[in-house]
């Protein structure tokens, strides 16, 4: 299961509605992909679409689904959003990671 903290939920709501998506019915899809310099990276994008395959979670009113491959390097994750001096952005708080890059977007196991 991903958790969505409150200033994520706020961002996420923001985002999807210029986006034309609407946060009660459609998707935030996390997956993660090869590539980065720790060698695995985040994707994260709105979503309509639920396929067969997809874990659907919802979590402060946010639906998040994954695919079963990423699922595995996602468990337990918090999905936060930082606006701060450091750059603003999602932040993925992986318990699973044993390595991030210095900019966060990326990670090992």
């Amino acid at each position: 299961m991903i958790k969505v903290s409150d200033t994520a939920k706020v961002k996420i709501s923001q985002l999807m509605s210029e986006e034309g998506f609407d946060v009660v019915k459609d998707y935030v899809r996390v997956g993660v992909k090869s590539g980065g310099c720790s060698g695995l990276s985040y994707d994260l994008k709105f979503d309509d679409d639920l396929h067969e395959t997809d874990k659907m979670f919802e979590d402060n009113h946010v639906k998040i689904i994954i695919d079963k491959k990423s699922f595995l390097y996602l468990v337990g994750t918090t999905l936060e959003y930082s606006g701060g001096l450091n750059g603003k952005g999602f932040v993925f708080n992986n318990p699973n990671a044993n390595r991030t890059c210095g900019c966060g977007e990326s990670f090992s196991l």
